[in-house]
């Protein structure tokens, strides 16, 4: 890791006349639901959000693999960019809303999957089926090892594997599959939203916990950036290559209030 301490970390980014602060949302800034469609706004982590949003020497992106609209109202908070669904589905601090990719396009061949995964989970316990509109998720954290194993084999053999290729892109985690377009991908969406709204001599610092967080720490890096791993959850260690390790999102709060003192 880049940082030995958070002390080390800590004078790296208060040295900065400005930052550009990339989040994730799930087990970042918040503990996992039980399923994804519970949403539950919080009204201490919406208050800390907007007070680091209105320090004029921050700027806050939530990159989440939620949909926008979850998103949106989890953190219903103006002068923040939010991109949904990886990236795909991008809201500006302005409150221009933005799709990188033609959901017309995206959407059929996901129509086509749903009723096939439906089937497959039919009367089965522990699995959740996620209709994002852009992405088509199946969650199988609470079903039992062995079961699930096989479960995710039968719906990866639903796919074809020329458009996953191609045109889609498959996000397989532990007891976890879920199917979305291509270009739905943190690391792209980093590069996106600095490409397009560019905050020159800003420090980059990206906070997440997870692989796909892991993708976008690669964009942060090449750029000089920070990449903060929350790195114990469930248990494990997840391997997130990150420059410094926050233990739970209690613990990236903690720190997102120092950073109201700095700036």
């Amino acid at each position: 890791m880049r940082f030995t301490s958070e002390k080390e970390l800590n004078e790296w980014v208060s040295e900065a006349e400005r930052v550009w602060l990339f989040l994730d949302y799930d087990g970042t800034l918040a503990d996992f639901n039980r399923t994804p469609d519970i949403i539950k706004p919080d009204p201490q982590l919406i208050d800390l959000i907007r007070r680091l949003a209105a320090k004029i020497s921050l700027r806050l992106a939530i990159i989440s693999g939620r949909s926008l609209h979850d998103i949106q109202v989890l953190l219903p908070i103006k002068g923040i960019y939010l991109a949904g669904t990886y990236g795909i589905e991008v809201q500006t601090a302005d409150g221009e809303r933005i799709q990188r990719d033609d959901y017309a396009l995206v959407r059929p061949y996901l129509e086509q999957l749903k009723p096939l995964w439906q089937e497959i989970i039919s009367g089965r316990k522990g699995y959740y089926l996620e209709d994002k509109g852009w992405s088509l998720a199946l969650h199988a954290r609470f079903a039992p090892d062995k079961e699930s194993t096989r479960i995710i084999s039968s719906i990866q053999q639903t796919l074809n594997q020329e458009l996953i290729t191609d045109e889609y892109r498959l996000i397989k985690q532990k007891k976890f599959l879920e199917v979305c377009s291509a270009k739905a991908h943190k690391g792209k969406a980093v590069s996106f939203l600095l490409n397009s709204f560019p905050l020159p001599g800003a420090r980059l610092v990206y906070i997440g916990d997870d692989a796909n967080d892991g993708e976008a720490f690669q964009t942060i890096h090449a750029k000089e950036g920070v990449a903060i791993a929350v790195a114990h959850y469930f248990g494990y260690i997840r391997p997130t290559g990150g420059d410094y390790a926050l233990k739970s999102p209690k613990a990236v709060r903690r720190w997102l209030e120092n950073l109201t003192h700095w700036f």
